[in-house]
């Protein structure tokens, strides 16, 4: 069998919305990647409109 090549670690990656990042290596051997999202636009508490 082949011999596994160690794990290199990736930086993190930044784009506009979101952020990702290298997870820990699993039992096998499967590296995923965690996605953090940041929120789109902001949530505003509803006021009721005045009476005219």
């Amino acid at each position: 069998m082949s011999e596994q090549k160690p794990i290199t670690k990736v930086p993190e990656g930044q784009a506009r919305f979101f952020k990702t990042r290298q997870m820990k290596p699993t039992e096998k051997g499967f590296v995923g990647y965690e996605t953090v999202w940041e929120p789109f636009q902001k949530e505003v508490e509803y006021e009721t409109p005045k009476r005219p």
